[in-house]
């Protein structure tokens, strides 16, 4: 679905909400770009359509109270879990130094 973006670095579930009407998403952190996948509505783990898509260099935080992201003119909600993932692929970009180093590096 999402051709040749690269390797798939980052995956989390959203909820978008707003004058449109709510949706489930999952956003896709690749090496090349950052992909709003629209899922089903009862299997919201099963993607059926890329919605929006962006460069990689798109900072994804700051982590609004919420939690909540903006994407283009999109308002995404997640679960507190996800913030460390947010907040990983805003780093590897932006402050990659930060990064701890990868404990297995062979794999």
């Amino acid at each position: 679905m999402l051709g040749h973006q690269g390797e798939i670095r980052y995956v989390f579930p959203a909820l978008s909400s707003g004058p449109s009407g709510t949706g489930h998403f999952l956003i896709v952190v690749t090496d090349a770009s950052i992909a709003v996948l629209a899922t089903r509505t009862l299997r919201t783990d099963r993607p059926v359509a890329v919605f929006a898509e962006f460069p990689r260099d798109t900072r994804l935080g700051p982590i609004l109270p919420g939690p909540v992201v903006e994407l283009g003119s999109m308002t995404f909600e997640f679960d507190d879990e996800y913030a460390a993932v947010v907040s990983a692929a805003d780093a590897e970009i932006f402050a990659p130094d930060t990064l701890p180093p990868d404990p297995l590096p062979h794999l």
